[in-house]
């Protein structure tokens, strides 16, 4: 693929803030949407994915053109962490996301990569990304319908879940039917299609924008200074488990963007380095009070389209999703959205979760005949979606998610015919022939 813009060319002015502002919308509607969902800061999230890109190309030393931003697989946790004890929890949770991909880096860049491959096998990564899927669906629908959990009944439903249906039916539409670069950004048309619906509905209130300065600070969580971290083993628990996992999605990004790019990331900068640019990017959000970061898709799809392959590019979206998180008035457009809007776009997005980790087992073509995937699968996705947790302790509690995943790796560990839980092979294969050529 022959590039409009190479990864070190830099873009005129006037092209370069057009360009990185197509990448700023691409992942601005999921950026977003993680911190309303669990109830933290947009405009904190909008400066932690700025700065922890800015972060990420210079770990990986300008080689990979990639954005970071807020993790939809992390929003279970992040919701279970604010219920335990505030941004506190969630800083202490994402900033043990950042030490695991740091300690996985590590141990990549001395001992490679098949090590963790063979410990999260597609049998096991594929049903706990659908647990993470699935485990959000109430969420949505009670977001869709206008749950309000102050008096446990929904109020006027028919109106909001038909706000929600018209924003789902239009991020569906977007997704499927529209071309070029209004097709990676589906959220984005959903979100401001529902909203313009819900203005004419009555139902937002336009006076906070309005009344919004341009200008204003973030509500920054920064340790010891205006929060105090809350030190727990459960939260640890409960966040570390899902960055292991978002690790095989990560892996996945960076093949397709090798494929993409004509170049071969995963020996040049190296796997390490991009494991630890998401690190690192997750621990400076932990130290604002963001939620933990990963590679962005989205992203990944503007650089196939448009063929600008320029790390200036996606630093200038980086500094830009800075800038907006510093706008009062988009902080309090953001939080004028209906929950029936958002709950619209995270039926899709979250059903979209479930089914990435159906294609992985698809994709690696696992026998679901055989008696041992059918075990692993099934003991994972109830255990998962069923809520089972162990207390250890009162400040320990392994809970449903990371039970799952444990539990799965167990199963695949001590079971026999392990090479069955593999598949095909074929992402082993597809890392082992991007580590061995190029």
């Amino acid at each position: 693929m022959k590039p409009v813009l190479d990864i070190h060319e830099r873009p005129k002015l006037a092209k370069w803030i057009i360009l990185s502002m197509q990448h700023l919308f691409a992942m601005f509607g999921a950026t977003i949407l993680v911190p309303v969902l669990t109830g933290l800061s947009p405009s904190v999230a909008l400066v932690s994915s700025g700065l922890g890109t800015i972060a990420y190309l210079i770990t990986t030393r300008g080689k990979i053109p990639a954005y970071v931003g807020s993790s939809f697989a992390f929003i279970s946790p992040l919701i279970s962490a604010m219920t335990f004890g505030g941004p506190g929890a969630v800083m202490l949770g994402t900033f043990s996301a950042g030490i695991v991909y740091g300690l996985t880096s590590l141990l990549i860049m001395a001992f490679g990569v098949n090590w963790l491959l063979k410990l999260l096998p597609p049998i096991v990564v594929g049903p706990v990304i659908m647990v993470i899927g699935l485990g959000l669906a109430s969420t949505a629908i009670e977001m869709a319908m206008n749950y309000d959990a102050s008096t446990g009944e929904y109020v006027d439903t028919a109106l909001h879940f038909t706000i929600a249906l018209i924003t789902l039916t239009v991020t569906i539409v977007s997704s499927v039917f529209f071309k070029g670069f209004l097709r990676l950004i589906p959220v984005l048309i959903g979100l401001v299609t529902g909203y313009v619906i819900s203005i004419f509905a009555g139902l937002v209130d336009l006076t906070p924008v309005q009344q919004a300065p341009w200008f204003h600070i973030p509500d920054f969580a920064i340790p010891y200074i205006t929060v105090d971290p809350v030190y727990s083993l459960a939260i640890i628990g409960i966040m570390a488990p899902i960055a292991l996992v978002t690790m095989a999605e990560h892996i996945g990004d960076q093949m397709v963007l090798s494929k993409i790019t004509g170049r071969n990331l995963l020996k040049t900068p190296g796997l390490h380095r991009s494991l630890l640019g998401d690190g690192i990017a997750s621990v400076i959000a932990s130290f604002v009070g963001g939620p933990p970061n990963t590679t962005y898709g989205e992203n990944i799809g503007v650089l196939a389209i448009t063929k600008v392959f320029s790390v200036f590019v996606i630093g200038g979206a980086a500094v830009f999703a800075v800038v907006f998180g510093f706008s009062g008035k988009i902080e309090a457009l953001i939080a004028s959205i209906p929950g029936s809007v958002m709950g619209g776009v995270s039926i899709l997005l979250f059903g979209i979760i479930a089914s990435s980790g159906l294609r992985l087992i698809v994709e690696n073509r696992l026998d679901m005949s055989e008696n041992r995937n059918l075990v692993i699968a099934s003991t994972i996705l109830v255990i998962g979606i069923g809520g089972a947790f162990i207390e250890i302790t009162e400040d320990l509690v392994i809970p449903s998610m990371a039970l799952a995943t444990f539990i799965g790796m167990i199963l695949h560990g001590v079971l026999p015919n392990k090479t069955i839980g593999y598949g095909n092979g074929q992402l082993f294969e597809s890392v082992e022939d991007d580590q061995n050529n190029g």
